[in-house]
């Protein structure tokens, strides 16, 4: 359906008219005192405008105003992608997440290695939400703020290395970074999922602290504690096999998820913390209708250029003064 956007630039119709009844040209030797008596100012004579010059001008004038009016082609109402919920994403950095006890696609991958691949995959299911990302190790970082731009997150997670945050493990920072960024926001539903592969042993802020705040404010929190339970490793007399997730606190993991209204999940392979993330889908699914917005295509080229057009035509001379 046509309408125009500012209507109101209509006024500026008569704009030409009144500036030339307002502004009278000077009369002929008004302007200018001759130093003789005896001399008479001859004025050229002008021809009298080209009516279809005139009318050129006339037709700028309307194109220009119908451009400035903003005539635009709105079409139906369409149901938005914004969800309005707000995520965020804590991922673990510490030097542990290097450990190379997950495999993926037969070949053995580290920690972080597997949750840069399937949290990709996440990622672009959560279309529609504002995601965000912090960086965890010794320090906890804010990464990307929360965002539409899925791309930017997902880039920022492949872009980042083990190690970069430190090597220690900061919990309780992590969840109150997010927490901060999650509670300045008006949206009801505001979600944190932490992945870690160890026990809180750096920060300022202990992980009991922290929930205790996302709690108050109505963040819920998913963990996720990652890491195989048996490893085989050389050593002196050949191999041995080992737990590489004995330092991982599962007791404190699920207390956080529980007391906070989310869930914990344990993920010892890359099937599992797949299976964690579609877990975490279903928990906080994509509402079927949001708000409709009716998109609007803009059509003031079209007028502009055709003024444009007409008033170049309107200035090719037609005619010449001659002398009276």
């Amino acid at each position: 359906m046509p309408e125009f956007a500012w209507p109101w630039m209509a006024l500026l119709l008569p704009l030409p008219w009144l500036l030339r009844r307002s502004l009278q040209p000077a009369a002929i030797g008004q302007a200018m005192r001759l130093p003789y008596p005896g001399l008479q100012w001859s004025a050229p004579r002008m021809h009298a405008p080209h009516r279809g010059r005139a009318w050129l001008f006339v037709l700028a004038w309307l194109c220009l105003v119908v451009a400035a009016m903003r005539p635009q082609w709105v079409g139906p109402p369409q149901a938005q992608q914004h969800s309005g919920r707000a995520m965020m994403l804590a991922v673990d950095l510490s030097l542990s997440m290097r450990t190379d006890d997950m495999r993926l696609a037969q070949r053995p991958v580290s920690r972080f290695g597997a949750v840069v691949a399937i949290a990709g995959d996440f990622i672009a299911r959560r279309s529609g939400d504002e995601l965000g990302l912090v960086m965890f190790g010794s320090n906890a970082f804010l990464v990307t703020p929360l965002t539409y731009d899925l791309d930017a997150v997902r880039a920022q997670l492949d872009g980042a290395r083990v190690g970069l945050a430190g090597t220690e493990t900061a919990i309780g920072d992590a969840i109150a970074v997010a927490t901060k960024r999650l509670a300045a926001l008006p949206q009801q539903a505001r979600v944190l999922v932490l992945l870690t592969d160890g026990v809180n042993n750096a920060g300022a802020i202990s992980p009991a602290d922290a929930a205790e705040a996302a709690k108050a404010v109505g963040v819920r929190i998913y963990t996720i504690g990652i890491g195989a339970t048996r490893m085989t490793v050389p050593d002196f007399f050949g191999s041995r096999v080992v737990n590489p997730s004995a330092d991982l606190d599962e007791g404190m993991l699920r207390s956080i998820a529980e007391d906070s209204g989310g869930r914990y999940f344990r993920a010892t392979d890359t099937r599992e913390l797949a299976d964690a993330y579609r877990t975490i889908d279903a928990l906080e699914p994509m509402p079927q209708q949001g708000p409709t917005l009716r998109p609007r295509h803009e059509w003031f080229r079209w007028p502009l250029l055709a003024a444009l057009l007409l008033a170049a035509l309107a200035c090719v001379p037609r005619s010449r003064m001659q002398p009276a």
